[in-house]
């Protein structure tokens, strides 16, 4: 056996035709030359790859716009975490100033969102602002409920978000755009939203209003409640936003049980030590949830 062949059999016995990838390219090269661009099948074809770059460019264009309204929807919630309920005069300056930027956010961010979406199915670009959404609802409950003790309902927040739009022709009238805020984004929005409660309980802790940590954890069961409620099978983040939640009121819980119990045997200023002593060793309740 020659050593050539020997070679070839240990490199599974054959050699790589660099000439063949070239013959490939020329002969590629060749049928598009025979491409008749005139043909009504290559026109629409080509009609074809301009709508989707259009989708495609739209749909990145939304998602710039919906992360723009994440930042700003989380600074908004740290100013409102920044509340101090025994200073009213700050409070009352802080939700101005939180709620000032939610309607620039509505006025600025999602009016473009809704601008982009005329004329086009909202579903086929609803995950592209789906976390912008979520965020926004976030923020926006959590300002409510400062100011109230409640959240407004969906069709407000839908409201919020539709704007009205001048005739461009004349004698045509004026109509309404909006970025559609469905029933389900909405629940997952103020699914978030118990997280935040839950750190203002926490919060609240420290700063000795201990009453607001039962108002708190009322809240958060009433929320709960509802959500246990729902056929989750089939919507895997609806799922995972119930878990979190029962994590969150659990927390909110421990830190009232701790109130109501510890209370009178622990000085204020040690109880949130105590409170956060108690979280860092969880024991595990084995009731159905």
């Amino acid at each position: 056996m020659s050593r050539g062949g020997g070679r070839g059999n240990r490199r599974g016995g054959h050699r790589f035709d660099r000439g063949g990838d070239q013959r490939l390219r020329e002969a590629k090269d060749e049928q598009y030359q025979l491409i008749d661009d005139s043909s009504e099948i290559i026109k629409t074809f080509k009609q074809f790859a301009l709508q989707l770059d259009a989708k495609h460019d739209r749909h990145e264009r939304i998602v710039k716009l919906s992360r723009d309204v994440t930042i700003e929807s989380k600074r908004i919630i740290f100013l409102i975490h920044t509340i101090n309920s025994s200073n009213d005069s700050k409070k009352e300056q802080i939700l101005d100033q939180a709620n000032f930027r939610l309607k620039q956010v509505e006025a600025n961010l999602f009016q473009a969102i809704a601008q982009e979406l005329v004329g086009e199915d909202p579903h086929q670009f609803l995950r592209a602002f789906s976390a912008g959404l979520q965020e926004y609802i976030e923020a926006k409950t959590f300002y409510q409920f400062m100011v109230s003790a409640s959240i407004p309902h969906w069709n407000e927040i839908q409201k919020d978000l539709t704007y009205a739009q001048e005739a461009t022709e004349e004698g045509a009238e004026a109509s309404e755009i909006l970025t559609p805020v469905l029933p389900t984004e909405y629940m997952l929005g103020v699914g978030d939203l118990t997280g935040e409660l839950m750190r203002r309980c926490i919060n609240c802790v420290g700063m000795g209003e201990l009453d607001a940590c039962k108002q708190l954890c009322g809240f958060l069961r009433q929320v709960y409640r509802i959500f246990a409620g729902f056929d989750t099978f089939g919507y895997k983040e609806f799922g995972r936003k119930t878990y979190v939640m029962r994590q969150s009121l659990a927390k909110t819980e421990n830190v009232c049980y701790t109130i109501q119990v510890r209370g009178s045997e622990v000085p204020k200023h040690l109880l949130a030590q105590a409170i956060h002593m108690s979280m860092d060793n969880p024991e595990e309740d084995e009731g159905f949830y």
